[in-house]
């Protein structure tokens, strides 16, 4: 007799948001962890949640550069096994705050800090269970055509420009707005 092997489900970097899970903006960023541009930009994400909070919702990717950060990927690969307790954005921040500290051993104590439990993190962590995850995000965003981060996309549109918050606000409400138009249309229908 066979056994059925239980399939896992692997939440993925795609499917976490924090913000209104309605919000009819939704804020996209490739980056990385290693990055202090990323990390300034991780401020200003902060910062437009708060302002236009119930407006928006955020969605990180992560954009790996190896050739430059080496422990980048690792990272990432630490943000989604932290993402299966559901402690994605409490490890996200806690690697930014950390930056300079991603080596290996250095990730199993900062999943302490973020609230993670598993025992099993440093072993998939050694064992790149979740590279698969952040090699997917890595592809999409190429396809997508990036080539530096950190990347925006505000509702499926490349925000142009540096990450600032006047800029990333312009095309927050100038999406806004244009949800706006569009909602009495949905209501006649």
């Amino acid at each position: 007799m066979a056994f059925k092997k239980e399939e896992e489900i692997i939440i993925e970097p795609k499917d976490i948001f924090v913000g209104n899970p309605d919000a009819p903006v939704t804020l996209m960023e490739f980056g990385e962890y290693e990055s202090e541009v990323c990390a300034k930009a991780n401020e200003i994400v902060k910062q437009l949640l708060d302002e236009y909070e119930g407006k928006i919702r955020f969605n990180f990717r992560h954009f790996p550069q190896t050739l430059i950060h080496q422990r980048s990927l690792k990272a990432g690969e630490a943000a989604v096994a932290a993402a299966q307790e559901g402690k994605f954005w409490e490890m996200h921040n806690v690697l930014f705050e950390n930056r300079r500290n991603l080596g290996t051993t250095s990730l199993k104590l900062h999943s302490r800090e973020a609230g993670v439990t598993d025992k099993k993190f440093l072993d998939h962590l050694v064992n790149g269970k979740f590279g698969w995850q952040v090699q997917d995000d890595l592809k999409e965003g190429r396809v997508l055509g990036i080539k530096e981060i950190p990347a925006f996309f505000v509702n499926g549109e490349l925000v142009k420009g540096k990450p600032t918050f006047a800029n990333l606000s312009k095309e927050i409400e100038a999406a806004i707005k244009k949800s706006k138009r569009k909602s009495p249309a949905k209501q006649r229908a």
